[in-house]
């Protein structure tokens, strides 16, 4: 039986996170107190005592996330994961987990990221769009159909479980992509309150400003194999590793072909570690016969 461990990404968040940790154990505070050095502005501030919105800004809202992972994971005595991903963002919080990143490296390597996504989401209006109740096939056909015929942009961006797929792209193009989704027989082909197009070429400007600050970074070798989002399968080598973080921004969140290759290598526990239940729902909906708990 092995045990994979889990981390969630942007959209877990919650005013008032890591309030109860930082109060009651020395060792969070002392990473609430870096992380407010290290980003420049005291975040901790921000999660205990703003509003919804303030927590929504992408600079507050990746680095709050992966904080919360992070200092959840290092709350569990005796963790030692046989494998670990991470749900976009959350692929930071699995590289701490599996001692490839160190905590301030990390933490630094999202707060670029939040960065150059949000200057990337200002070059132009994108959007994103949750797709309900079609075969991930027929959303990538309408997709590539779209992209053809009008010349916007539109891909699949999050494979989140069979049936719930998440597209990325220009306003025009997610529109018209909407149309046609729900022409084909989707549930619902829904635009969500996000200011761009995660997971689409949309966010080549900010790859590229990631993509050094990650080629100058040390990593280090695994404790354990990652499932990274774009391969959706087992990585241990370092070089391997930072080209998938890099790919990352402008790829797919391969979620549910991770899942499954992390199942069909012997995973059947898997612990989400952070704010939130919204993994341990996915997996559940990939695969009934595995355990899934949290650890926040």
């Amino acid at each position: 039986m092995k045990h994979a461990y889990v981390f969630p990404g942007q959209g877990s968040q919650f005013p008032g996170m890591g309030k109860e940790q930082y109060d009651s154990s020395a060792f969070a505070k002392k990473l609430f107190e870096q992380a407010n050095e290290l980003l420049g502005f005291r975040i901790s501030d921000i999660l205990f005592t703003g509003s919804e919105e303030d927590l929504r800004q992408t600079k507050v809202t990746q680095p709050a996330v992966f904080l919360h992972s992070v200092i959840a994971y290092k709350g569990i005595e005796h963790s030692k994961p046989d494998m670990v991903a991470g749900h976009s963002l959350g692929e930071f919080s699995a590289l701490v987990a599996n001692g490839v990143l160190n905590f301030e490296d990390a933490l630094q390597l999202v707060s670029i990221r939040a960065m150059a996504m949000q200057k990337a989401c200002e070059l132009q209006a994108s959007t994103m769009a949750a797709v309900l109740g079609l075969a991930d096939d027929v959303v990538e056909a309408v997709c590539a159909r779209v992209q053809e015929e009008s010349g916007e942009t539109v891909v699949p961006a999050n494979y989140n479980c069979p049936g719930q797929l998440v597209i990325s792209g220009s306003v025009k193009g997610i529109e018209l992509a909407c149309e046609q989704l729900k022409a084909a027989g989707a549930k619902r082909a829904l635009v969500l309150p996000v200011g761009g197009a995660f997971h689409s070429p949309l966010m080549e400007p900010a790859k590229q400003e990631l993509k050094e600050a990650i080629e100058g970074m040390k990593f280090q070798s695994p404790i354990c194999p990652v499932y990274q989002n774009v391969v959706a399968k087992a990585v241990i080598d370092r070089d391997e590793i930072k080209q998938n973080l890099i790919q990352q921004l402008t790829g797919a969140v391969r979620w549910t072909q991770s899942v499954q290759s992390m199942i069909g290598d012997g995973a059947s526990r898997f612990t989400e570690v952070g704010p939130g239940k919204v993994l341990q729902g996915l997996i559940a909906k990939i695969d009934k016969t595995v355990t899934v708990e949290g650890h926040s």
